[in-house]
Formats: structure tokens, C-alpha cells, sequence
């Protein structure tokens, strides 16, 4: 992609996100996307098949981004320009959203925020693989799969809540009461063979 086309993009995303911000997504056209962003039709067309596909884009850049980030331990952007990444890969996610690129917090709190919202979830299935990995020991009569959606969505709520209470607690305290809450479901031993 050519630095013409990335910023034709940038445009389209910029004017998307601006619209999401005031109105559902559903009540969103492509004539206001292209109105903003002060393109043609067929630019728009060049670009994205639908205004479902440019969601998609949107979203896989915004939370590939940040997940990609908290995964790679060794990234060092912004906050980590020491080399010095948080131990704790929630911890790390919750500080990226605070950089707050591309207004990421206002678009989980607008008016078009359950599809952003559950974008969000979605792109934290494999974040959360990871840390069960890391983390469980052994975790009885559970699916992994119930296990890493009930975690992706309490972590997706818990940011919500943050976000709608004004951040007014820390990234660090977040992380702490969010694994407080996950880790023991984690740690859980299996009660077979342990019965006295």
C-alpha cells in the first residue's frame, strides 16, 4: 500500500470513527463516511467492499494493534521506550488503552460501542490462551473455551466500567482486582485425589 492509499484509509477510518462516536452504527452511511473524509464513491469502493468490511479493518488494526502488543513482551513503544514491558499482559493492554491511539476508549464507550465492544472480545481469546497457558494449573469440569470467554468478557466489562466511572483507578490497581478474580479459578487444583 502506497503512502497515497494509507492515508486515503487513515481519512476513512478517521471520518468512520468520528461518526461512530455521535450515532449507532446501523444509522451510519457510506455517503457521510465519504462526505468526511472528503472522498469519491469509488475511492471508498477501491478500499473497503462494504461498511461491514470496513468495521472489520477498522477493528483488526485497532485491537490487533494493542493485543499484538501486550503479547510481544518485548515491544517497546511509548510507555516501554526502556525495553521494560509489565510482567502482567493485562497490565500491559490496560496501558496501551490508556495511550488511547486512534481514540480507542471513545470508541468502546460510543454510541456505536456493543460492535466495538465485542471486536474487542474476540481479539482477546488468544491473549487469554496465553495467559491460561502461563497460569492454570488445572481446572476442572470446565471447557477452555467457557473458561477464555468468561475471562475475555470480564476483562471486556471491566474496561467499560473503567471507562464510564471516568479512570479514575489506575491500570495497576485494575490489573491487581482483575487477576484477584481470575487467578484462583486458575490455581484451582483438581479435587481428585485430594479428598482426605
Amino acid at each position: 500500500m502506497d503512502r497515497r492509499q494509507k492515508k486515503t484509509r487513515a481519512a476513512i477510518f478517521a471520518a468512520f470513527s468520528e461518526l461512530a462516536a455521535k450515532k449507532s452504527y446501523n444509522k451510519i452511511t457510506v455517503q457521510e463516511i465519504i462526505d468526511i473524509a472528503d472522498i469519491g464513491r469509488t475511492t471508498f469502493y477501491a478500499h473497503f467492499e462494504t461498511k461491514d468490511d470496513l468495521l472489520k479493518s477498522l477493528c483488526e488494526e485497532l485491537f490487533g494493534h494493542i493485543v499484538g502488543s501486550a503479547m510481544d513482551h518485548t515491544h517497546t513503544h511509548g510507555l516501554y521506550s526502556d525495553g521494560i514491558a509489565p510482567h502482567s499482559i493485562f497490565l500491559h493492554l490496560l496501558q496501551h488503552l490508556e495511550e488511547n491511539d486512534s481514540n480507542i476508549l471513545g470508541l468502546l464507550s460510543s454510541a456505536s460501542s456493543d460492535i466495538f465492544l465485542r471486536y474487542f472480545k474476540d481479539s482477546l481469546k488468544d491473549l487469554v490462551l496465553l495467559y491460561i497457558a502461563a497460569h492454570g494449573k488445572n481446572v476442572p469440569d470446565m471447557s477452555q473455551e467457557f473458561l477464555v470467554n468468561h475471562i475475555a468478557g470480564s476483562f471486556v466489562e471491566m474496561v467499560l466500567w473503567w471507562i464510564k466511572g471516568g479512570r479514575k483507578m489506575s491500570s495497576e490497581e485494575l490489573d491487581r482486582c482483575f487477576r484477584a478474580v481470575i487467578e484462583p479459578i486458575l490455581q484451582h487444583e483438581s479435587s481428585t485425589g485430594n479428598k482426605h
